[in-house]
């Protein structure tokens, strides 16, 4: 669960800044469970520069509630929660400082879109959230206002969880509990998942991938290997510390994805047997291929470039397809092999994708 959160401060000398403006949106990974999105009165000036950037006066926080009136909100909004933010340790430092100031212990693990992004999103020009937001395609409203920034920082956040496949930051965000005894949260497990199409992958204590699976229902998959009563499913159940999944929308996509962490991941209770194949070339050589999404705001998005897969993602913009610089910054890209063309033109022979764009 993540905590997506953005501040604007009255500005001032380091750890003496005081908070004007919060955002805080609870993200599961699938959609918003819950927001908080609110002016605070600092009880102290804003410094002139900081009025300009976001527009936030001192008349407009005269009644707005002092953070002492909304601390408990928080943490009940963050308890359990990753920290999102862009630039996190300024965001998690101005909070901790609040907290600090009442007397209570703010503790949260955090994660950094700026870092992310410049691990899966690298040799871009500028990280700063507009202009990244930019490139990507991403729209942004009330820029430099907590609301519109924690929102675009949402949506960075999406398209990053798609991007990593080395699953590096729902990693860092498991909790490591007693991992020898599941029986307890097999069914709290089972309660998070979707029931729609998507993959799900299971981590040991090490936090590694020992298994993943897939089905048109990610919970009819899951709570069937629950039921299993074979060898092989009571050593992933007794192993299993934490459950993530995907929901994918289009099969095609969780075709791509599970042969990827089959690939990437080699999880030991994964039996399948990745196969050298020969290239075969496609109908035409370059193509987009766009299928449902996740969403019925959304498509799914195939890039293939001379006659090989380039990459995938999710779009919910037109503007994002049709331009190829954007398409390619949004897209997951991998070193593709014949595998993934293969199992692509058997696809494509025996199911339809919504469109194909040929170029």
């Amino acid at each position: 669960m993540y905590a997506i959160l953005d501040i604007e401060t009255t500005g001032g000398k380091y750890n003496e800044e005081g908070i004007t403006e919060i955002a805080i949106y609870k993200y599961d990974g699938i959609e918003i469970r819950d927001k908080l999105v609110s002016l605070i009165n600092p009880e102290r000036r804003i410094q002139p520069f900081v009025e300009q950037l976001t527009g936030i006066n001192e008349a407009m926080l005269r009644t707005a509630p002092k953070f002492h009136e909304i601390a408990k909100r928080i943490v009940e909004l963050t308890e359990n929660c990753t920290l999102v933010a862009h630039n996190a340790s300024f965001d998690y430092r101005i909070l901790h400082n609040e907290f600090k100031q009442l007397g209570f212990h703010f503790e949260r693990p955090t994660l950094c879109t700026v870092e992310l992004s410049k691990l899966l999103i690298p040799d871009q020009e500028s990280y700063s959230l507009g202009k990244l937001c930019r490139k990507l395609g991403i729209p942004v409203s009330d820029r430099h206002r907590a609301d519109g920034d924690a929102l675009a920082t949402l949506k960075l956040l999406k398209i990053l969880l798609q991007k990593d496949q080395h699953k590096e930051i729902i990693s860092k965000t498991i909790k490591i509990g007693n991992e020898r005894d599941m029986s307890q949260k097999l069914l709290k497990i089972l309660e998070s998942v979707p029931k729609s199409t998507g993959i799900f992958y299971i981590y040991n204590f090490k936090k590694q991938i020992i298994y993943t699976g897939k089905g048109k229902s990610v919970y009819q998959s899951v709570n069937n290997l629950f039921l299993k009563n074979t060898d092989q499913a009571r050593l992933i159940r007794k192993e299993m510390v934490s459950l993530a999944f995907e929901e994918t929308g289009s099969k095609l996509i969780r075709e791509i994805k599970y042969l990827e962490l089959l690939q990437i991941h080699r999880p030991k209770y994964n039996i399948e047997k990745l196969k050298t194949l020969k290239s075969v070339p496609y109908s035409n050589p370059n193509m987009i291929l766009i299928d449902k999404g996740r969403n019925l705001a959304e498509k799914s998005v195939i890039l293939i470039e001379n006659n090989q897969l380039t990459g995938y993602g999710f779009t919910d913009l037109n503007y994002q397809i049709n331009n190829p610089e954007v398409l390619r910054s949004l897209i997951t890209v991998n070193n593709f092999t014949n595998q993934f063309n293969h199992l692509l033109q058997k696809y494509l022979k025996n199911e339809m994708v919504e469109k194909i764009i040929r170029f």
